[in-house]
């Protein structure tokens, strides 16, 4: 009984030393992460390996672009792109038993739940995310994976890789896969068509009553019986040729004359952002000047409360006050700096945009891979009727890294 209370202790000394040293963010796993090195003057501290990076890009980039994990896989097979395995292997020697006597091709199998991993990774925006799994009991090594709830999450730990709005369009492909219908075809426009008003996707259903079947949408949260929200209702065949003629228009354009199209949504992203940016950039230096004042004043009445000048109930009133005041500065800062980080972001999507529709050329009909590299997402609105009683619905399209821009 004594033996097995010593144990339960050592155990709960272990794991609170486990958790101090992760919630400083270091990393001390066997191997550093695939486009990471481990620093050799830290411990526990990861740096951008530059001779690996690439691969980290190129997977991101695919996914970026609308690739699965399949694809991704099958990619990076084809272009012989080596393993992390085997990365290891040429580099301390690590897995001989796995490439011992086996052919060439064998360092570059990779597998779809590598790529999976990869694309989930937070490690790659700078992030450290510790206690995943964990032992069945301090009698047993068994591992059990734990609820995502229980992670503990360290944010900017170490230089990221891909930045966080890569990062999070990448969960948010994933989080919408295509998936095949029950006739076995894929719907190209899956995750993507959304509700205007209520945010929900719209369901997709096929009319087989009439002579000639059609395809349509409606807003899944006015179906399933819930009816809390309106229809939406809108034809497959509107949706598709109104889509696809806004891609056509696009890409000739850019193919046209690209730096015009550069200029044309520089200058639409300038006009929106310059006004909320000059306010954030003011508000910030205002807010930075008022916490320079308060560092003074605090420093002026701890001074006063040892001179005796003021008391201790009003050294603390104000000591309290002043500290309130400097948490919520602070706040507002970190706010204000990450408005205005936004803002050079959407700056530089115009360029990545444009680059992704230089892929595309001369469309004569919609793919998925067109309309998940180039679109967010598809908000269709309820339709009206105009003053002759003309169906009137407007459907809008939120491009990857420029937003709305017809």
């Amino acid at each position: 009984m004594f033996n097995e209370w010593y144990a339960r202790d050592i155990s709960r000394k272990v794991t609170k030393a486990f958790r101090t040293r992760n919630e400083n963010g270091a990393h001390y796993g066997a191997y550093a992460p695939l486009g990471y090195r481990k620093d050799p003057e830290q411990v526990g501290h990861l740096l951008v390996d530059e001779e690996t990076k690439w691969i980290i890009e190129k997977i991101f980039a695919l996914a970026v672009q609308g690739a699965g994990a399949a694809k991704i896989t099958h990619i990076l097979a084809t272009e012989q792109i080596p393993t992390p395995s085997w990365l290891n292997f040429q580099r301390y020697g690590t897995f001989a038993h796995v490439y011992e006597a086996q052919p060439e091709g064998k360092r570059y199998e990779w597998t779809i739940a590598q790529v999976k991993k990869i694309l989930q990774d937070e490690n790659y925006i700078g992030n450290s995310v510790h206690n995943k799994q964990t032992n069945v009991s301090f009698k047993s090594k068994k591992k059990i994976r734990k609820p995502k709830s229980e992670w503990w999450k360290v944010e900017g730990t170490h230089e990221a890789i891909i930045s966080k709005a890569d990062f999070e369009r990448v969960q948010q492909h994933i989080a919408s896969r295509r998936r095949n219908r029950k006739d076995g075809t894929r719907q190209i426009f899956a995750g993507l068509v959304k509700c205007a008003d209520c945010g929900w996707s719209l369901a997709f259903g096929t009319n087989q009553r009439k002579k000639a079947p059609y395809s349509y949408y409606h807003c899944s949260k006015n179906g399933q019986g819930l009816r809390q929200c309106s229809m939406h209702y809108i034809r497959y065949d509107v949706l598709y040729n109104f889509v696809l003629s806004r891609l056509q228009y696009w890409i000739n354009a850019v193919h046209q004359d690209e730096q015009a199209i550069l200029d044309r949504l520089s200058k639409s992203t300038m006009t929106e952002q310059a006004a909320a940016s000059k306010r954030a950039a003011q508000e910030k230096r205002r807010a930075e000047k008022r916490l320079t004042e308060l560092d003074n004043l605090l420093a002026k009445i701890y001074e006063d409360r040892v001179n005796e000048k003021i008391t201790e109930r009003n050294f603390s009133m104000l000591s309290q006050k002043y500290q309130q005041e400097q948490e919520e500065l602070e706040k507002k800062i970190e706010a204000l700096t990450s408005q205005l980080a936004s803002t050079k972001e959407q700056e530089d999507g115009i360029n990545k945009w444009v680059e992704l529709i230089k892929q595309f050329s001369s469309p004569t009909e919609l793919t998925a891979d067109m309309l998940n590299t180039l679109i967010e997402k598809i908000l269709v609105h309820e339709a009206t009727k105009d003053e002759d009683g003309n169906r009137v619905q407007e459907i809008e399209i939120i491009y990857r890294f420029v937003g709305k821009i017809d």
